[in-house]
C-alpha cells in the first residue's frame, strides 16, 4: 500500500468519518496542510472510537485486524488494520531492523507478548520477515517460563533478542542467578519501554559481548513512528518517511518546534492509515529535535509518566535521576515508584531492585542504607515540595524498599514494567 498524499488523506477522513468531519467542521473546505488542523483531543478520539456506533472508522469493520492498546490513557482501547495497512507497517518498520545492526543469517528470538489481542509479538514476527536481510525467526514469546526459554535461546544459539526492557532484564536476572551462559547473544533489541542506566547494567553483567539498541519506534494505536538512527544513542530516531509526519509541538501553544534541543511532545500523522485515520495524533511522549540529521529526534520519556503525592506531583525520571546521582557504584538495576496511604497521608516508597549477588549480606545491609539515604536525599533535593510537604504533616517521609527486578510489578499483559504502581485504597 503506498502512502497517502495529506491532502487527500484529510479530504478523505472529512468525507468518511464522522469524528474528523465534526473535528474539522469548522475549517474551509480545502485545507490541507498539518498546522491548519487542530490536534486531536485522545479522550474525544477514544469516545468516539468505540466498539459499537463507532464515529472514527471510516467505513464498516468487515476486514481488518483488531488490537487491543492502551493508548496512551492506561485503559485498554481497540485499534484496527486492513491488511494491506498491517503489510505497510511491518514492511516499513522491517526496512528499519537494518539500522539496529540486523544481519544476514541472525537467529533472532522473539520474546514479546502475544494473545489477548496483544499487536508488539505478531508485529515483530511479522516484521522481521518483511525485514530487507535474512534472518533465522525464533517465536518464543515473553510469557515463556524462563526456565525453558533459556535452554532454548542456548540450543538455537540466538544471536538477537527482542522484548520490552523489563522482560530482558528478567531474563537476564535469571542468566545471572543460574550461572547460563547465552555466548552467542550480541544484540539486545529493546521496545516498549525506556531502557535507563541501571537496566543497562543488568544486560551488560548477563550478555558481556551484547549491545543494547531500540528495535524502533511504533505504537499499535499512533502507527509508525520512528526507526532507529545507526551511529546515535538509542533515544535517536527519524520518522518513516513517506509513511509517516512527526511533530514536535510546544506544550502551551502546540505551535510546532523546530529548533534542536527543545522538548516538546510528539504529535504523528500517519499516511497509510484509511481505516482510523491517526491525524495530528498525540503519541503520549516527549522529544526532541537533535539537529544531527534530517528529522532525527531523541525520545525524552512519556508525556505525563508520573504520580501525584498528597500536594507533590513526582516524575519517573525524577527518581531515575536520583538513583543515577546516588549510586555510584551501580547497584540498582530498577526503579519503581510505589504510593500508598495509612494514617490519613499519603506517602511515596522508592522499590529499588539490584542484581543477583550484589554483596555479602552484612556489608549489604550497610551499604543499602547509606545508597537509600543518599537517593532519598537526591530526590528531595530535585523536589523540595515534598519534604516541606512533609513537615507539614501531609504526606510520610520518603522511603525506600529494596527488591530483585523479578519482584517489581509488570503489567500482565504486556511484560513492561509498572513504572507507577498506586496502592492506595479507592472508593
Amino acid at each position: 500500500m503506498s502512502a497517502l498524499q495529506l491532502s487527500d488523506l484529510i479530504r478523505f477522513a472529512r468525507h468518511n468519518s464522522p469524528f474528523y468531519r465534526d473535528l474539522y467542521a469548522s475549517l474551509p473546505p480545502l485545507t490541507d496542510r498539518l498546522t491548519d488542523l487542530p490536534v486531536v483531543d485522545q479522550k474525544e478520539f477514544w469516545a468516539a472510537n468505540t466498539l459499537h456506533d463507532n464515529r472514527v472508522l471510516t467505513g464498516p469493520l468487515s476486514e481488518a485486524t483488531v488490537y487491543k492498546t492502551g493508548g496512551t490513557t492506561g485503559s485498554p482501547k481497540f485499534s484496527v488494520y486492513t491488511r494491506d495497512e498491517w503489510r505497510t507497517f511491518v514492511t516499513s518498520f522491517g526496512q528499519g531492523l537494518v539500522d539496529t545492526g540486523l544481519r544476514p543469517g541472525h537467529r533472532v528470538a522473539d520474546l514479546f507478548y502475544a494473545g489477548e489481542l496483544y499487536a508488539s509479538f505478531l508485529f515483530v514476527l511479522d516484521s522481521l520477515a518483511h525485514a530487507p536481510v535474512d534472518n533465522v525467526r525464533l517465536p518464543i514469546g515473553g510469557g515463556a517460563p524462563l526456565e525453558s526459554t533459556i535452554p532454548t535461546l542456548r540450543d538455537l544459539a540466538a544471536q538477537v533478542l527482542t522484548g520490552t526492557p523489563t522482560t530482558l532484564c528478567r531474563l537476564a536476572e535469571q542468566v545471572i542467578s543460574s550461572g547460563a551462559r547465552l555466548d552467542a547473544v550480541e544484540l539486545l533489541l529493546f521496545g516498549g519501554e525506556a531502557l535507563f542506566d541501571d537496566q543497562r547494567r543488568l544486560l551488560a553483567a548477563a550478555f558481556p559481548r551484547a549491545e543494547a539498541r531500540s528495535v524502533g519506534y511504533a505504537s499499535v494505536d499512533a502507527g509508525l513512528l520512528g526507526r532507529p538512527v545507526p551511529g546515535e544513542d538509542a533515544r535517536v530516531h527519524r520518522a518513516f518517511t513517506p509513511y509517516a509526519v512527526v511533530e514536535i509541538l510546544d506544550d502551551t501553544t502546540d505551535e510546532p518546534i523546530t529548533e534542536p534541543g527543545r522538548p516538546g511532545r510528539v504529535v504523528v500523522t500517519s499516511l497509510f492509515r484509511r481505516l482510523m485515520p491517526v491525524i495530528r495524533y498525540p503519541a503520549g511522549d516527549r522529544a526532541e529535535w537533535t539537529g544531527t540529521g534530517p528529522g532525527h529526534f531523541r525520545i525524552l520519556g512519556r508525556a505525563e509518566e508520573g504520580v501525584r503525592v498528597g500536594p507533590v506531583s513526582l516524575y519517573t525520571q525524577d527518581a531515575q535521576d536520583a538513583v543515577a546521582t546516588a549510586d555510584t557504584a551501580g547497584r540498582v538495576v530498577g526503579v519503581q515508584l510505589v504510593v500508598r496511604r495509612w494514617e490519613g497521608r499519603d506517602g511515596l516508597v522508592l522499590r529499588l531492585a539490584t542484581a543477583p549477588g550484589d554483596s555479602a549480606p552484612g556489608e549489604a545491609a550497610a551499604g543499602r542504607a547509606a545508597l537509600a539515604r543518599a537517593v532519598v536525599t537526591e530526590l528531595e533535593t530535585a523536589r523540595p515540595l515534598y519534604p516541606d510537604s512533609v513537615r507539614a504533616g501531609f504526606v510520610h517521609p520518603l522511603s525506600v524498599e529494596w527488591a530483585r527486578h523479578r519482584d517489581l510489578a509488570v503489567n500482565p499483559r504486556s511484560g513492561k514494567l509498572v513504572r507507577v504502581l498506586d496502592e492506595r485504597p479507592t472508593a
